[in-house]
């Protein structure tokens, strides 16, 4: 506004007055920005120009408050490079969200905008959330089982190796992938990356407080490509097999990366964070570094993801409660009651050794062994991950061959468990849809054999699944609850149910087929 005399400023009428003072205020407030509509459950973003001298990676903050009616959710923004700026969020409910931004440098504070949250595109449920204590479901409480994979370094693989990757899962039966941050190095890996996540100089060393945005861009692309497939991104945020020094930052800077780590990708609906691959083989890290990640974690993510940990030898503590749900190495199944009974969380199966030829006892297991163990696995009211370790027969002699492996570089699948896992999760889903029932298979009925129901919402029992392992019977004589049952044969390995003719009550005497790893389901009438 500009200068104005005093006795003419006393002549003005107590309307113009207010007039001039509403012009002087609108000259001073941040304009406000519109922003096109963006449907539930998708990433909106707000890109702003900013500074780009010394180091805006560090010395530079920037938040947003979005509101939606009462709620506010902060979220922290990020350094893109080039001097833009950058904050993600999630909206999660529909309506007109509005959002200001607060910052230390006065060009990035007190920008604010708006857009309108509309409904969720097709297929689009949300983030995964824990439901009934002990299994998954989507936002809009869609049930959700997770029947993952593991390809550790995928995403730092060649870009024609990765599309390759993404045709295989486009079709496999895998709906979560355990997949890393960091570049691997470990046996079988030691190709150097495309991109390294700091800058790096001449010599290899590290700047630890500048981040590669072109890096995490590329991380970011390869999770929203996921995301259209319907797959979850198991993200595991640090492991012990490095060669580049990413395993032994400091404090300091392996806290600068989670926030900055968290900034970027928290926003994408179709991400689980995994604090650590084999935490205690991190030998330059404590447990308590690993509680404060997970602090950490819970702070500054505004979606609120959710949050485990792996371990090698020593498990970590999964009962404390920043942790939604336990990411285990073991294929003891026998313990996954106590397991469950002690957290009262979710039991993931993360690792219970790969379907493989590799001269390494974890990884070669037959096809029918892997599909066993996820057998056993659901029965046991858990969820398991598959793996793949096979080697191409003249790679695996050739000393000059560096060889492309599932588990770690993605590529295709080579063995017969896949097609099997796949018969397995429609059984689960199937059942979630015939009988009402909203989680999995809870272990709970006590026999000589391994067997589990699934509940209906008012905790009537409708599915129970025997399964008979390596053991062969004949015949057996089954104690059903209270009503009538429909009975089927299933055989796991064949991919084949067969009806059972007639209906079943209290204890009933069946045929079976004499052989292994057979499965009996019955569902009441």
């Amino acid at each position: 506004m500009g200068s104005i005399d005093r006795r003419e400023l006393l002549k003005l009428s107590s309307a113009s007055l207010a007039a001039l003072v509403s012009s002087a205020a609108a000259d001073a407030a941040p304009t406000a920005v519109l922003h096109s509509s963006v449907p539930m459950w998708e990433v909106f973003e707000v890109s702003l120009p900013g500074p780009s001298s010394r180091n805006p990676f560090v010395e530079v903050q920037l938040t947003a408050s979005f509101s939606l009616g009462n709620r506010a959710v902060q979220v922290d923004g990020f350094y893109d490079g080039s001097g833009t700026y950058k904050i993600r969020f999630m909206p999660d409910a529909a309506g007109n969200w509005s959002y200001i931004t607060s910052s230390n440098v006065a060009v990035l504070a007190n920008k604010s905008g708006s857009f309108a949250c509309t409904a969720a595109l097709p297929n689009a449920h949300g983030p995964v959330r824990v439901r009934n204590t002990r299994h998954f479901a989507y936002a809009d409480e869609t049930p959700f089982f997770p029947f993952g994979t593991t390809c550790y370094a995928w995403v730092h693989q060649s870009q024609q190796l990765q599309q390759q990757t993404l045709e295989t899962l486009r079709s496999a039966p895998f709906n979560k992938i355990r997949m890393c941050v960091f570049p691997k190095s470990y046996e079988y890996n030691h190709n150097e990356p495309a991109l390294y996540p700091f800058e790096r100089d001449a010599s290899g060393k590290n700047d630890f407080t500048r981040p590669v945005p072109a890096f995490f861009a590329h991380i970011e692309q390869r999770i929203g490509e996921l995301r259209a497939l319907g797959i979850e991104a198991d993200l595991i945020l640090f492991h012990p097999y490095d060669r580049w020094g990413y395993a032994s930052m400091t404090a300091e800077a392996d806290d600068r990366y989670l926030r900055y780590v968290l900034a970027r990708m928290s926003a994408y609906r179709n991400i689980w964070w995994s604090l650590a691959n084999e935490w205690d083989f991190m030998h330059a890290k404590s447990a308590q570094d690993f509680d404060r990640f997970f602090h950490i974690v819970e702070q500054h993510d505004a979606t609120g993801h959710l949050r485990s940990i792996h371990y090698g030898n020593t498990m970590y503590d999964y009962s404390r409660p920043w942790v939604t749900h336990a990411s285990l190495q073991t294929f003891a199944f026998e313990q996954a009651a106590n397991w469950r009974n002690s957290w009262s969380k979710p039991i993931c199966f993360d690792e219970v050794q790969y379907e493989g030829n590799l001269n390494s006892n974890w990884g070669n297991l037959s096809g029918p062994e892997m599909m066993r163990r996820f057998w056993l696995g659901v029965i046991a009211g858990g969820y398991v991950t598959h793996g793949e370790t096979y080697l191409d027969a003249d790679a695996a002699m050739d000393e000059n061959t560096t060889p492309t492996i599932w588990w770690s570089h993605g590529g295709r699948l080579h063995g017969s468990s896949p097609a099997r896992i796949a018969f397995l999760r429609k059984i689960l889903e199937n059942s979630a849809t015939a009988s009402g029932n909203r989680t999995g298979f809870n272990a709970q009925i006590s026999t000589s054999y391994l067997n589990a129901a699934t509940q209906d919402e008012s905790g009537n029992i409708r599915e129970i699944l025997y399964f008979f392992d390596y053991h062969q019977p004949i015949y057996y004589q089954f104690s059903l609850p209270p009503g009538s049952y429909t009975a089927e044969q299933i055989d796991p390995w064949e991919m084949k149910a067969t009806p059972i003719a007639g209906t079943f009550t209290g204890r009933s005497k069946i045929r079976l087929s004499g052989t292994p790893y057979q499965a009996i389901r019955f569902r009441r009438v």
